[in-house]
């Protein structure tokens, strides 16, 4: 997909907790890029709405991601609540992927890094599709957008202690 203007693109993201000060660094960084990269490359497209683009805020309230998308001009366009009990799982595989990678950074041998890594990337993927899934009948995106919304939607998750069961 190009960086082209598109009437189906989000122009703004914004969530509703930002992160806190005693957020690592790292989480921050995370965070920043991608939001960086899904605005600079991506497809929104909320169904049976003429076009946009379109500002995203997310929120989570209650064990529920809520997606709130305006024109940039703020007019609304959709509020959906989303339940994240499905992706609990996901949720907790990739943040146990994620700290074995960023523990072995310095110790391991590349072979077995990049075999960590292919895993974080399985997991993006089957969320990403997840996420497409449980969206379609509000919203279209490509996997690429989808993968970038988990990475916000999972660092969301793990900064919000109330919607973290054990193990998760």
């Amino acid at each position: 997909m190009s960086s082209t203007p598109s009437r189906f693109r989000l122009s703004a993201i914004s969530l509703e907790r930002p992160f806190n000060r005693r957020t690592d660094a790292a989480k921050k960084h995370e965070h920043a890029v991608a939001i960086s990269d899904v605005l600079h490359n991506n497809r929104f497209a909320p169904v049976e709405h003429c076009g946009g683009p379109y500002r995203l805020h997310l929120e989570l309230v209650v064990r529920r991601l809520v997606l709130t998308v305006t024109t940039e001009n703020g007019a609304p366009v959709l509020c959906h609540h989303l339940s994240l009990t499905s992706f609990r799982r996901l949720f907790g595989d990739y943040r146990i992927v994620c700290e074995s990678f960023a523990n072995g950074a310095t110790r391991l041998p590349p072979g077995r890094l990049e075999a960590i890594d292919m895993g974080r990337r399985a997991i993006h993927n089957e969320a990403s599709a997840l996420l497409r899934e449980r969206l379609m009948s509000k919203v279209e995106i490509d996997q690429e957008t989808a993968r970038r919304l988990f990475t916000l939607i999972h660092l969301m998750v793990s900064q919000n202690t109330k919607l973290r069961s054990p193990g998760t």
